[in-house]
């Protein structure tokens, strides 16, 4: 509604001649009004809507606007004076305060954008078509019908609102919007992972504020569509010229491609648009999800026989460690690279003088900003596992994964899981015979944030519990490295192996650390903590092989995603870095075709594969068939 809509003389000018005639026919028994739902008083007869009033009725209809109260009649029972509350809550004022109030809550949810950096005032600066359309709707229903339809379209308009606001989320942590289909299951885990960092009070506490300002915000959409439908049913004829005005000022505009924020046209269908976008999402997303089973069972290796799987590794001890939140722009970022490529630069020296050398590429990996286990079982089962529905389902198939097929032939699989809490069933599927977490690595120490032991120690605890142990069969093993997890405060330090112990040494260096609120005061101070979370990761992963690696050792290490956009900015790639360290050279010299950097930091322009395509690379590079040159 525009401005001169919501602030109409009391009486409708259309309806004065009809008021006159009314007043003189009507008997002193006419039936009393029937009060709307936006507070209006609308007249129970078989007439219109925008009769007058009787004498009778009259201080019951005096309001003009939704929301009014009328004055008692003198001579009545109700005669008493009206507090100073009341006598503002029936102000004409107030009434019209609300009216405008209600008319900006409509016109901002209709233009609310769903991206963070489009929340500014240009982004307002346009008309929306839905505005035209839902009015013209609201003024030709009668009154029954259209409280209905506006308590829909106040609804789905709260709806849109709320999603919106999800993908803001969304877009800042993963790097796509919402799934209105896939991704309710990321609630659990957002929980837990809030309930891990900042514990139990503030994990509840944010569940039941997000859902209380979800509720809230559908009910007070719901209420200013309702309102303003009320004030446009007692004003017709300016409410459809309103809405004819607004339609044509928006195909002007949209005619001469008019703009007054550079890319941002004022003439809007973004809510409309919007709402039909994640409409075909939806769409794609449950054909994609009925398309997956097809995917599982398409597997050129599913048949192999276990003595022609990975024949080149036998005797090996193959380690696959994911670096938490190791991403392309850790190594490549004006603000972060000096750091890194010093302890890379460094490590390349020190396993050189350990007998060690390496290779790296880049993954694209399926997730950004968190969900680590997607691209987990993206890597291990050669499936493009880019939400929650493909895992459940992967990991109810049968599918081969890297961990299942060492283990038929003849490794002794691991999986070291320092995050785990509880219990970890998909551990089964991918094919582990033990796995090592949180709640048997005995670990006697503080938290750092999320993570629930440093990763010197997690380590360490592997080295002692499988990997020095005599007589051991050959290991496979899985471990993701959590001290680069986000909220990167405090952060360990690296010390002598020997002082590493139970634990409990880290009391003191968690107590001395940053604290998460001083850290998340700024975009600077998260990415220096950041920063120095990955060195701390890097020199710890790199001194254990020097120190404890043997001549069997393959440690494949990469990124499991890019760290959140608060470190990386907007439009990030979701390429991680991948690197192969082994002693042996034959090891190396069966991937010369792939074209990787010598030495621990991959080249700008190595190359890049989708995460996926790895397992199946990985096999026919060290199966019998596979080649030196």
């Amino acid at each position: 509604m525009q401005p001169t809509d919501l602030a109409d003389p009391p009486q409708n000018p259309d309806s004065e001649k009809n008021s006159e005639k009314t007043e003189e026919k009507t008997p002193e028994t006419t039936p009393p009004a029937v009060e709307d739902t936006a507070g209006t008083t609308e007249d129970a007869a078989p007439k219109t809507e925008d009769a007058a009033e009787t004498p009778a009725a009259a201080a019951a209809s005096v309001a003009e606007t939704p929301g009014e109260v009328a004055e008692p009649v003198p001579g009545t029972p109700d005669d008493k004076p009206p507090g100073r509350v009341r006598q503002l809550l029936r102000s004409p004022w107030t009434a019209r305060g609300l009216n405008v109030l209600a008319g900006v809550i409509i016109f901002v949810a209709l233009l609310y954008p769903n991206v963070m950096r489009r929340l500014t005032l240009g982004n307002f600066a346009r008309i929306p078509i839905e505005a035209a359309v839902g009015i013209l709707l609201l003024v030709v229903l009668p009154r029954r019908p259209r409280i209905v339809a506006g308590t829909i379209l106040g609804a789905g308009l709260g709806w849109l609102l709320i999603q919106k606001s999800l993908d803001m989320g969304w877009f800042k942590t993963l790097a796509r919007p919402f799934d209105v289909v896939l991704d309710w299951e990321l609630f659990d885990d957002t929980f837990n992972f809030i309930r891990d960092s900042y514990g139990a009070a503030g994990a509840y506490g944010a569940a039941a504020g997000g859902v209380l300002a979800a509720a809230g915000a559908v009910a007070v959409v719901i209420w200013a569509v309702l309102r303003l439908a009320a004030l446009m049913s007692r004003h017709r004829r300016r409410a459809a010229f309103t809405a004819t005005g607004i339609a044509s000022a928006w195909m002007l505009t949209l005619a001469l491609g008019v703009q007054l924020v550079p890319g941002v046209p004022i003439a809007a269908r973004t809510s409309v648009t919007y709402a039909w976008d994640r409409a075909q999402q939806a769409r794609t997303g449950i054909a994609n999800e009925a398309a997956f089973a097809g995917e599982v069972k398409a597997d050129p290796y599913a048949d192999v026989p276990a003595d022609r799987l990975l024949t080149a590794l036998r005797g090996k001890d193959v380690i696959f460690t994911f670096v938490e939140s190791y991403g392309r722009n850790a190594v490549e970022a004006p603000s972060l690279t000096a750091g890194t490529t010093a302890v890379l630069t460094d490590g390349d020296a020190k396993l050189k003088a350990a007998g060690f050398a390496s290779r790296s590429g880049w993954l694209t990996s399926p997730t950004f900003g968190g969900n680590s286990w997607l691209a987990h079982s993206t890597l291990l089962s050669g499936l493009w596992i880019n939400n929650q529905s493909r895992y459940r389902n992967l990991t109810a198939s049968d599918r081969l994964t890297v961990t299942s097929a060492m283990r038929k032939a003849g490794w002794d699989t691991v999986s070291v899981m320092p995050g785990a809490t509880r219990a970890w069933p998909e551990g089964s599927f991918y094919g582990y015979n033990r796995v090592w977490d949180s709640r048997n690595l005995e670990y006697q120490g503080p938290k750092f944030s999320w993570a629930q032991m440093p990763d010197q120690y997690t380590l360490k605890k592997f080295n002692e519990f499988e990997y020095a142990k005599p007589g051991r069969q050959p290991l496979m093993v899985e471990m993701p490295l959590i001290s680069s997890h986000t909220p990167w405060a405090p952060i360990p330090e690296f010390m002598d192996w020997e002082k590493v112990g139970d634990g409990s040494v880290y009391n003191s260096i968690a107590a001395g650390g940053a604290d998460r609120a001083d850290i998340w005061t700024s975009a600077g101070k998260v990415r220096r903590e950041y920063g120095k979370s990955i060195r701390y990761t890097l020199t710890t992963l790199i001194d254990w092989i020097a120190k404890y690696g043997d001549d069997n050792l393959v440690l494949v290490f990469l990124g499991d995603h890019q760290p959140s956009s608060v470190v990386t900015g907007d439009n990030a790639s979701h390429d991680v870095p991948i690197t192969i360290v082994a002693k042996d050279p034959a090891v190396l010299d069966r991937i010369n075709t792939w074209n990787w950097t010598d030495g621990l930091k991959p080249a700008t322009d190595a190359p890049v594969w989708p995460m996926n395509a790895f397992r199946d690379r990985f096999f026919a590079a060290y199966g019998p068939n596979g080649t030196n040159h």
